[in-house]
């Protein structure tokens, strides 16, 4: 195990900041059940020992917890960390350790399943995540990264102005070179009310793109796009 050092991890300010809205957001995203129907196809859980990195305050962990043996959640903001572990107490077989993608704390062959939903891996740079993740996924274990596709939509499109230097199609490639292969996934997120929706995207977007994505979006939802990665460990390899 790589030792957990909290000086390298990045903020991700939307949660970090706002937990109470993100919970809010989370609510309301995959409104259709699509992205999560392509998870359990391309991952499936069921009897597997699960790896959720990235997990914040845990809002993923019950479910996977319905169909896995056993679920952990590595998050490095210790306040996030906290709140997972109230949110999963006195459910079975799941538990919440700090650590980051880089330093998970987990021995090798430790996970059927390694999970990471918008966090950490963006493309370039992620790199020691995609090492890790290997050492503690079992041989034929899958890991499944899910990532917003700014590619398109609307909110592509929004994620574009407030990130100008993300590159989606870099990512992409990325990915691709490192044996990942990628479906795409098209589903809806939506709000109990129009004050929650204006909530969430002023923690997403950049001020002015935040302003113009609430006045551009008549209703309670939005049209979004995922990008779902997924890599299978090879079977019958000996690890050095």
């Amino acid at each position: 195990m790589t030792r957990f050092r909290s000086r390298d991890v990045v903020e991700s300010p939307n949660i970090w900041r706002w937990p109470e809205v993100y919970e809010r957001e989370n609510e309301a995203q995959d409104a259709t059940g699509a992205l999560w129907d392509v998870v359990c196809a391309l991952a499936p859980h069921d009897g597997a020992d699960v790896l959720d990195v990235g997990c914040g305050d845990g809002y993923h962990l019950p479910r996977f917890a319905e169909r896995a043996r056993s679920v952990v959640g590595v998050e490095p903001h210790a306040p996030l960390v906290a709140r997972a572990r109230e949110r999963v107490a006195g459910v079975d077989g799941v538990h919440v350790e700090q650590g980051s993608a880089a330093a998970l704390p987990l021995p090798d062959d430790a996970a059927d399943v390694v999970h990471a939903r918008t966090a950490y891996f963006f493309g370039p740079g992620c790199e020691p995540g995609l090492a890790e993740a290997s050492r503690v996924l079992r041989p034929g274990g899958v890991l499944v990264i899910v990532d917003l596709d700014a590619t398109r939509h609307s909110y592509g499109a929004w994620m574009r102005a407030s990130a100008p230097r993300y590159d989606p199609a870099g990512a992409e490639r990325f990915f691709a070179r490192k044996g990942f292969a990628v479906r795409r996934v098209d589903t809806q997120w939506r709000f109990p009310d129009r004050a929650t929706l204006a909530d969430v995207l002023r923690i997403e977007f950049t001020p002015a793109v935040a302003a113009r994505a609430i006045g551009d979006t008549p209703g309670l939802a939005l049209s979004v796009a995922y990008r779902v990665h997924t890599r299978r460990e090879p079977v019958g390899l000996v690890r050095p």
